[in-house]
């Protein structure tokens, strides 16, 4: 490989990488805002980490952009990084405001990178960049040029602030100066060797303010035994001071060796302590290195305990940790050492978690499944060749194997959906403050898992159903009061497996489908007669929405009014062999049914005939299967166990003959499927089994055909069709209520 394609490689995972860190600062800074309301943050998202997260995202993607040159994105995500480095320093009030402004930030970034990715460089310093910087600068300096400390969150309060404190502003130096608590027991000898205690705390007070000061006085012995050269007194000191806890160390460097000197800091830093562990950078640090490095612990502490530590593991007993030697002499406390650990723990186990990932390109993951297909179907035929018992057991090991690196493989490929249900979350935010709506966001089943195909495949179809729910369902909250209804409307999108395939609902509390303007609309445009809709039932006037060109809006939008959309939302659907349906109650709401296969590539399938054809059916719709009397009356239903279940002649619907099978003492057979709530019975003339089934796809000349979804190569070499059950099942039951359903025909 050359040096410009290892550049071109390199700049493609920096190009996923930062699209993905992209997407996880806008998830982030979605949270840090409820659902529906405008003026307040999430306090529960308001903690170190979360804020950590989001700072380290910009600095990641700065740091990537740095090592190939790209200015033009560093510049710009410097700024957006220094707010969210006073943000998580508690020194930037967290508002709704500032954190619109960092999605603004965010979306510009993502154009940045969207350019890199599509033209190979990006346009910096634009006007509207210009501007977007100039807000950034001034969200970092508020007014009079003090730090405000909002939200008293774990950023920003210590644990004697537990109780809700109002916003403080403060000037700079002043509250924020570091605070320590000094505990001085000096020798008994130091007055003896020419060091004056007080002497001592005298230069203290050149390093910072002494702002409490306690004598001990317990040691002094009866007046009589007293000796004028020795040292009793001890000292508790309250300091404040911009050193570090080495310099200050320093000031006791010569009564060190005879004397007891803690430095600690005061219990109102120990949080901004464990928020400091908690920012570090992700390094290979050991505990020690991480609490000298934050300043909590001098180079010599950490000696002395491990050399403590050595000397016991010498002597054969065993050693205390570290961390509690170091508490145990006062060096420092226990939440400071337990968030050290805690940051160590953290590193490893993401590190852990990076080792166990491997990217692999998409088309491979393609590549491999398209293998394994071929490898299915030649097992079936292998097994079709056996002879002998021997041959036949080999046959049947082998397709075992086979099926299981089929089913692992087809999990390389499946992505939960919730990744894609968290986007619309942004969405929902905009577009309903847009058209000044309160709209919160349900996801329900994000860990609904399928074909990553399919789930870039209906991005655009769910972002179209989203937006349609919020600009015409969920009514305004004038309305909604009016109404009797909560001011704050709800959108929900919801995932679940369904007789093995997946069930995505868009379902929304608004005011529902207008039946009479929908079919006002539908005279209008001639799509049916003012005599015939009076007599439609509530569905198929549902489905006149998906007309091309169809729209009820009174006005052009941004977001509807154009007649553009759900046409082409069914036709996006249908074309990955999916459905849509639509339920819809006045005043209530609607429900917009998505159904989708699992994948695209291979599925359990359920081989039967009907006039010396062989077909398949998803073996997941499969019920159960019985026998068909050819005696049995022609009816369009038969009495299963009490429960009325309308047949579907699969011969008759498909237009098949067959002279054999068309006898009159031909005994069929009943497969009983089930779609949703829908059961049916399909009448075949004979069952031949469970088949692994590789789905090859009809081309475009028929790809409106109804009842097949594709077709697949047997092991004998044969073509069969694969059954699109859904809309079998739904013929069948229209027949059985009176209807006569014409043939099925392209």
């Amino acid at each position: 490989m050359s040096f410009e394609q290892q550049m071109q490689q390199a700049m493609r995972s920096f190009i996923v990488e930062a699209q993905e860190l992209l997407e996880g600062m806008e998830r982030g800074l979605m949270e840090l805002e409820p659902q529906g309301s405008a003026d307040d943050v999430n306090d529960e998202a308001l903690d170190g980490e979360h804020i950590n997260a989001l700072f380290r995202a910009a600095h990641t993607i700065k740091g990537s952009a740095g090592l190939f040159g790209l200015d033009g994105i560093v510049r710009f995500t410097h700024h957006l990084e220094s707010v969210l480095d006073q943000m998580r320093a508690g020194k930037l009030a967290v508002s709704s405001e500032l954190v619109a402004l960092l999605l603004q930030g965010r979306d510009h970034l993502a154009q940045l990178i969207d350019q890199i990715d599509s033209q190979g460089a990006c346009i910096a310093d634009t006007p509207e960049e210009q501007a977007l910087v100039v807000r950034l600068q001034a969200a970092q300096q508020p007014a009079g040029g003090a730090l405000v400390v909002a939200h008293q969150s774990p950023i920003a309060r210590g644990p004697a602030s537990a109780e809700a404190a109002p916003v403080t502003v403060v000037a700079h130096g002043s509250a924020l100066t570091p605070s320590w608590h000094l505990s001085l027991r000096f020798g008994a000898d130091s007055l003896r060797n020419g060091m004056d205690p007080l002497a001592f705390i005298r230069y203290l007070r050149g390093l910072g303010e002494i702002v409490g000061l306690v004598t001990l006085t317990d040691a002094l012995p009866p007046l009589d035994a007293m000796d004028a050269e020795t040292s009793y007194l001890g000292f508790e000191i309250n300091f404040k001071s911009e050193a570090s806890k080495e310099e200050i160390a320093a000031v006791f460097e010569f009564v060190q060796e005879d004397s007891t000197i803690r430095i600690l800091p005061a219990h109102s830093r120990i949080a901004d302590y464990v928020q400091l562990i908690r920012s570090l950078p992700e390094d290979d640090l050991r505990l020690g290195d991480i609490l000298v490095q934050i300043g909590t612990l001098t180079q010599k502490e950490l000696s002395d305990a491990l050399s403590a530590q050595h000397d016991a593991q010498a002597t054969g007993a065993p050693a205390a940790p570290l961390g509690e030697i170091l508490v145990r002499e006062g060096a420092t406390h226990q939440p400071i050492v337990q968030a050290a650990l805690d940051k160590q723990k953290q590193i490893k186990d993401k590190r852990s978690r990076d080792n166990q990932m491997l990217r692999v390109a998409a088309d491979k993951l393609d590549a491999l499944i398209n293998l394994v297909g071929e490898l299915v179907i030649a097992s079936a035929g292998n097994a079709l060749h056996a002879q002998n018992a021997s041959q036949i057991e080999a046959a049947a090991q082998i397709t075992r194997l086979v099926e299981d690196i089929r089913e692992r493989a087809l999990k390389l490929r499946m992505v939960e959906i919730g990744e894609t249900f968290a986007r619309f979350q942004r969405v929902v935010r905009d577009v309903s403050r847009e058209l000044g709506k309160d709209i919160a966001l349900v996801i329900e089943g994000a860990d609904t898992e399928m074909d990553k195909t399919l789930v870039e495949r209906i991005a655009d179809p769910l972002m179209h159903l989203v937006r349609n729910s919020i600009d015409h369902g969920i009514e305004s909250p004038e309305v909604r009061t009016a109404r009797g209804k909560p001011a704050q409307g709800t959108l929900k999108l919801a995932a679940r497996h369904d007789s093995g395939s997946i069930l995505i609902t868009v379902s929304d509390d608004g005011g529902g489908l207008n039946r009479e303007r929908i079919l006002a609309k539908a005279v209008e445009r001639g799509l049916i007669s003012t005599e015939a809709a009076a007599a439609l039932p509530d569905a198929e006037v549902w489905a006149l929405i998906f007309e091309p060109g169809f729209s009820t809006a009174d006005a052009v939008t941004d977001l509807s009014g154009r007649g553009v959309g759900m046409d082409v939302v069914k036709r996006n659907i249908e074309a990955i062999r999916g459905s849509i349906d639509i339920q819809s109650s006045a005043g209530v709401g609607t429900q917009m049914h998505l159904r989708l296969p699992l994948t695209l590539a291979i599925i359990d399938g359920f081989l039967v005939q009907a006039a010396g054809r062989t077909f398949v059916l998803p073996l997941d719709a499969v019920i159960e299967c019985m026998e068909f009397a050819p005696a049995q009356p022609q009816q369009g239903y038969i009495n299963l166990r009490g429960e009325v279940l309308p047949l579907l002649h699969l011969r008759e619907q498909l237009g098949l003959t067959d002279s054999a099978a068309d006898s009159p003492n031909t005994r069929s057979n009943v497969v009983v499927a089930q779609i949703g709530g829908q059961r049916a019975g399909i009448v075949v003339d004979a069952l031949l089994g469970e088949y692994q089934t590789v789905i090859k796809p009809l081309g475009a000349l028929f790809a409106h055909l109804q009842g097949i979804s594709g077709s697949t190569i047997l092991g004998n070499g044969e073509v069969a069709l694969i059954l699109d059950a859904a809309p079998l099942i739904s013929r069948a039951s229209r027949s059985a209520q009176g209807r006569q359903a014409p043939a099925l025909s392209n």
